[in-house]
Formats: C-alpha cells, structure tokens, sequence
C-alpha cells in the first residue's frame, strides 16, 4: 500500500481505539452496585485555589463491595470533600468519622439497573457514530488522495481496509457493551 493510503489508515485505527478507549472511561462512570473508588474521579475541589480531582488529595479504597474510604493526606479539607462528594450529585452520603470519610454504596434496585443498561446502551451508541464519523472522514481522504494521482485500485484496497477496521471496533464496542450489561444486571 502507498505510504499515503497507510498514513490514512493509521489515523483512522488511532481514532477508533480512542473511541473505545472512551466509551470504557464513561462505562467506569456507570456504577453497577459495587463500589469502586472511580466512581470519585469526577470530584475536584477547590484545594488553596486550585480546581483538583479529590484523587489527588485523597487515599481512596474500597475495602469490600458496599463502601468506599476516602483519607485526605490533609485533614482540614475533609469538610470540602464531604462537600464535593454529596454536590456531584452520585446518590451518595458521606458519613464524616474525623479523619476518613465512609462512603456507603447503596444496592441498585432492578428498575434503576434498566435504567443504567439504557444509559450505557446510549454511550455505546455514541462510540459507534463516532467510529463511523471517522470512516466516513478516512473515505473522504481516500477519495482525495484519488484525485492526487493514487492508483484506483489502491485507493479501493484502502476503502475496504477503513470498512474492515470499522466492522471489527463496531464489534469491540457491542463486546464491552455487552460485558458492561453484564455486570450492571449481575445482582
């Protein structure tokens, strides 16, 4: 394959494993009743005037499936991120015990387990118009390369390489989906 046509083709694959990689970041945001101290990653606080995720001011573990321990390294912003927790709005309530804050997660009821199946069957979705969006931009690249004097033939063996890749992470992104249901429906 022209050095062109393999240029296009790594552009497109990059794009499409950074849709991938995407969706299984906002399927982390998806909690299916187990705790699991990424449920916190969005958090930031304001820390001596600085916006930052409590990650990085906080030890944060999960000690078993229903809890998660947050133990500020500095104990007097403990208050601002029982803050934070409760106004991210995650349907949790920190209880404040003084030097850690204990998180309990609570059981998701099966209605709300539908819901989540159908929030994450909506992400899915949006990685695999994504994915599309790319191959269409790779096509429209392939075509131009046609017009630069690229050999037909090479330009359709490229087509039909962009519409292999797109076919195999359309099927990456049903697999995580998939796995991902799985886990919120598994009690």
């Amino acid at each position: 394959m022209v050095e062109e046509c393999q240029f296009v083709y790594d552009v497109a694959k990059e794009g499409m494993s950074k849709a991938i990689t995407h969706l299984e970041k906002e399927f982390q945001q998806i909690r299916a009743g187990k705790a699991n101290p990424s449920m916190l990653d969005g958090v930031s606080i304001d820390y001596y005037g600085v916006n930052t995720p409590i990650n990085q001011t906080a030890n944060i573990t999960s000690p078993d499936p229903r809890q998660i321990i947050v133990q500020p390294w500095d104990k007097s912003v403990i208050g601002l991120i029982e803050k934070a927790i409760m106004a991210a709005n995650l349907g949790f309530n920190p209880k404040n015990e003084g030097e850690v804050l204990r998180i309990i997660v609570p059981s998701v009821t099966e209605e709300r387990r539908r819901d989540l199946v159908k929030q994450a069957k909506v992400e899915a979705e949006n990685s695999k118009v994504g994915i599309r969006n790319i191959r269409r931009t790779a096509n429209d690249e392939a075509k131009k390369l046609e017009k630069e004097g690229i050999s037909e033939d090479d330009v359709k063996k490229l087509q039909e390489d962009i519409q292999k890749l797109t076919t195999d992470y359309i099927d990456k992104v049903d697999k995580v989906t998939e796995a991902k249901e799985k886990d919120i429906m598994t009690i």
